[in-house]
């Protein structure tokens, strides 16, 4: 796909970051923050949700769509689950450590932070909160970053409760775990300054890189999820949620701008047509005795078959929008949102075990010509009833042009139909928290991972490289407080960076360390209990007992520093055995024994000790 003239198209981004924080607690409850595993559950509840009237009478549209599609929503519960949770007691008070960190993140984005700070309520009925509702307050607004194309406005800066993990989809409803719920969750609104695909993705990794600058982020899948609008001059506001890597970012800019550019066409061949969309029909008579399977199931199983006839729709319901995306797949996914499988229609058929027959009988049906096209959809009365006016309803907005929408993103830069865009009757104040009043005097505006590099680099005598690695990862805060109790700046980041990088791709399970286990054996390399040669086998050793401490498991395998005179015993030892290539090679045999030294050692002694007791044992014999 050639790049488009972005500037000649008029596009406009903006996006939406979403980062969890790192807090001991919840935002509205006192339950930890870490995630369970859902066979960990001890029990579980059912709930039905419905939309509620904001302040102002309405109903959101979004929130309306969600209700037409009756599910019932499971919730697992855990031992640490309680009745906030449950939505079965009022939340407490705002979380103070939440608000402390995202103050920090409004200073790094040069915000001006609210007097006083409500909490509102925003309707969500997609069963990810167990209320009903989001709870969510502005804490500050108008700040700005740079990016090479030029500045980017944030619009605002929300602290909100991050929602239920789904687990599964069932038939007739959805299961949630209630671990994740609550989380606090800080929200980034940047204003629609965004041009291009690449100032999009430049603005998020700048967003990224100010978040982790805080250190009071989490980190890993699923902890920072990027939404990401985008409209051009001729199309629609589009909102793509759910952006799991900020390396598809871009991508998914790009795309959705191909995505656009095609509907416009699609609108002005329709409109030259004179299109139109008719009326959906009950044609279960065309495909009585059908070979197709899909609608042959439906119809034994008590199904009926609905079609519309799309007038002057004929080669453009086939029209690619997006790589292996068609406006019939758009068709489709509205149908699917009430619960169909998909659709069929004439741009694909004869195809599927439909015959050329069936096809022409179906136009006849529907009072369908050559120009036209006819889709339709086999499923339960109920089923296809919904899902064929949904394709119909969606037909009809592809003659206008671009539909404002949210879409869900696809790992391939392509997105998907979820639900209409949400407006302002969503929210509503929540009467159960009272306001707070954030004083951004009271916390100090953290040091950005960038200067952190340099200073690495000036005060530790860390190179460029390494500097990068530390600062970036998820370690930094624990590599800052090593140094500062004396352990040197070179072994904690080689340690935490590339010894645990190196464990990984052997496939040791380092996720298992916590920062107690490295400052275990950090503090035994200080007492010199242990070589600095032997603090990957005490990892990984951790790594694979993680309930066991590090001294202990330190003695259980040897790992003890090796005196002197055990280093020259062992020293000693190796060089006898190899005496004939020591008498011909001299210290040209140094490199090959030192090998040999050190695996007798396995890593109790330090390197520099056993090379200089070599070199005499060498010379000795020279």
């Amino acid at each position: 796909m050639s790049e488009f003239d972005y500037d000649e198209l008029g596009l406009v981004a903006g996006l939406e970051i979403h980062q969890q924080l790192d807090t001991a607690t919840k935002l509205f409850c006192e339950c930890p923050t870490r995630l369970r595993d859902p066979e960990d559950a001890e029990r579980a509840f059912t709930r039905y949700l419905h939309p509620t009237r904001s302040e102002l009478g309405e109903i959101d549209e979004a929130a309306l769509e969600e209700s037409r599609v009756e599910r019932e929503f499971e919730y697992l519960a855990y031992d640490s689950t309680c009745l906030v949770e449950e939505d079965d007691e009022p939340p407490h008070r705002l979380d103070d450590e939440a608000l402390a960190t995202t103050l920090e993140i409004a200073q790094l984005l040069d915000m001006d932070v609210v007097d006083r700070a409500h909490v509102m309520r925003k309707v969500v009925i997609d069963g990810s909160n167990t209320s009903g509702f989001q709870r969510s307050t502005l804490i500050a607004h108008n700040g700005e970053i740079e990016t090479s194309d030029g500045a980017v406005g944030i619009e605002d800066v929300m602290l909100e409760e991050e929602s239920a993990q789904r687990v599964e989809e069932r038939e007739g409803g959805v299961q949630f775990s209630l671990d994740r719920l609550g989380i606090p969750l800080v929200e980034i609104g940047t204003k629609p300054d965004i041009s291009t695909p690449e100032q999009a993705l430049e603005a998020a990794e700048t967003i990224g890189m100010l978040l982790r600058s805080t250190g009071k982020v989490k980190r890993g899948l699923g902890t920072i999820r990027q939404d990401v609008n985008v409209s051009i001059a001729d199309g629609a506001r589009v909102e793509m949620k759910g952006v799991q890597s900020l390396d598809d970012i871009d991508d998914l800019v790009r795309e959705e701008v191909r995505r656009q550019v095609e509907l416009v066409d699609v609108a002005e061949e329709l409109s030259a047509r004179d299109a139109s969309v008719g009326d959906t029909q009950n044609v279960t008579e065309v495909f009585e005795g059908t070979g197709s399977g899909v609608i042959r199931g439906a119809l034994e199983s008590d199904g009926v078959v609905y079609a519309v006839p799309l007038y002057g729709f004929d080669g453009l319901v086939g029209r690619e929008l997006q790589p292996d995306r068609r406006l019939g797949t758009e068709f489709s996914d509205h149908a699917k949102r009430h619960g169909a499988g998909g659709i069929f229609h004439t741009d694909e058929l004869p195809a599927y075990g439909i015959t050329e027959d069936e096809v022409e009988a179906l136009r006849d049906a529907v009072g369908a010509g050559d120009e036209d096209a006819v889709a339709l959809v086999a499923d339960s009365p109920s089923v296809a009833t919904g899902a064929i006016e949904a394709v119909a309803e969606r037909a009809e907005t592809a003659i206008e042009g671009v539909p404002e929408e949210t879409r869900g993103a696809n790992d391939d830069g392509t997105s998907e139909y979820l639900r209409p865009l949400p407006g302002a009757a969503r929210m509503y104040p929540e009467t159960d928290v009272p306001p707070v009043d954030p004083d951004p005097a009271e916390v100090e505006t953290p040091e950005l991972l960038t200067e952190k590099v340099e200073r690495y680099q000036a005060q530790y005598g860390l190179d460029a490289g390494l500097a990068e690695q530390v600062a970036f990862g998820r370690r930094w805060p624990l590599f800052e407080e090593q140094v500062e109790a004396g352990v040197d700046a070179t072994l904690a980041a080689q340690t935490l960076e590339s010894t645990v990088t190196e464990l990984r791709r052997d496939d040791v399970p380092v996720d298992e360390l916590t920062d107690d286990h490295v400052r275990g054996v950090f503090g035994l390399v200080a007492d010199g209990d242990l070589a600095q040669e032997g603090v990957p086998e005490l990892l990984a050793a951790l790594s694979e007992q993680p309930d066991r401490e590090a001294d202990d498991l330190a003695d259980e395998l040897g790992l003890g520093s090796a005196a002197e005179d055990e280093v020259r015993a062992a020293v000693v030892d190796v060089v006898e055995r190899n005496s004939d290539q020591v008498e011909a090679e001299g210290m040209g045999a140094f490199s090959a024994l030192m090998g040999e030294c050190m695996g007798a050692l396995r890593g109790k002694a330090d390197g520099d000790l056993v090379s200089e007791v070599l070199r005499e044992e060498i010379q000795k014999r020279a």
